[in-house]
């Protein structure tokens, strides 16, 4: 994909308890709210949720395979946490060149996580060298 200002790129995934479970075994987060349906029933959600930053991570995604060449190194990230991500939820994860440097091969991006509802679940920026 040639990279300019508004060039965008999206990756979707459903987000299934299997998911939910991995990330807590690589991430050693065991919340009972991401694990037990029980104690997640007396929460302000109702129901289990997903760790934020496994949605989040999905940016990453987009920015390393459907946006730029291999060997992208991200620089920094900022994201905001809006709505919660359930299981079997699809979330689209979704980038947006809003600026190119001219002097490096540097980029700023808006990124996005959205439900299968079109409902925004996390906002933020990325920056990322290019390879």
């Amino acid at each position: 994909m040639k990279l300019h200002i508004g060039a965008t790129a999206a990756y979707s995934k459903k987000i299934t308890d299997n998911d939910i479970q991995a990330f807590a075994e690589l991430t050693g987060d065991h919340n009972p709210l991401h694990l037990d349906d029980d104690y997640a029933r007396t929460t302000r959600f109702g129901r289990r949720i997903a760790h934020g930053m496994l949605s989040a991570s999905l940016i990453s995604t987009v920015l390393g395979t459907e946006l730029a060449s291999e060997g992208v190194i991200s620089l920094g990230y900022t994201v905001r946490f809006i709505a919660p991500v359930f299981p079997d939820d699809t979330v689209t994860a979704r980038a947006t060149i809003i600026k190119i440097r001219e002097d490096k091969p540097i980029v700023t991006l808006e990124t996005m996580c959205e439900n299968q509802h079109g409902e925004v679940l996390i906002q933020g920026e990325a920056v990322m060298l290019l390879n």
